[in-house]
């Protein structure tokens, strides 16, 4: 049996931009998406602390070291610049091996010019 896991958590990154007249995804800054050990295309849940909305969707790479983090198409209207954003990375893998896993969870610096600039990654790590 296949189950659904998180394999990777981008906390409290913060959304760049939003734009409406893109067709969908969220375009996530290359850098970010090789820390986390996400790809191109995988399915996403974005969940915004800022209103407790959550979103799914599909990663588009953006450019590498830019930082950014942007809701394209309909989720515009819900997560706007400046939004603290959890993102978590999904895949389906065998229960025998999401028995062993945990998230790599990446971490940014709350302060600072590039709000999306990684302070700590954390792998294999499980809250206490």
């Amino acid at each position: 049996m296949l189950v659904n896991v998180c394999i990777a958590k981008l906390h409290r990154a913060t959304v760049t931009d939003a734009d409406l007249g893109y067709m969908g995804s969220i375009t996530i800054d290359q850098a970010l998406l090789d820390a986390a050990g996400l790809l191109p295309g995988q399915m996403v849940t974005i969940n915004n602390a800022s209103n407790a909305v959550s979103w799914r969707t599909y990663i588009l790479a953006g450019k590498k070291g830019k930082g950014e983090i942007i809701l394209n198409g309909p989720p515009a209207r819900l997560f706007q610049p400046g939004d603290k954003v959890v993102i978590l990375g999904e895949a389906w893998v065998e229960t025998k091996e999401a028995k062993k896993m945990s998230p790599t969870v990446v971490f940014f610096t709350e302060k600072g010019k590039n709000p999306n600039k990684i302070s700590s990654i954390k792998k294999g790590w499980r809250p206490e």
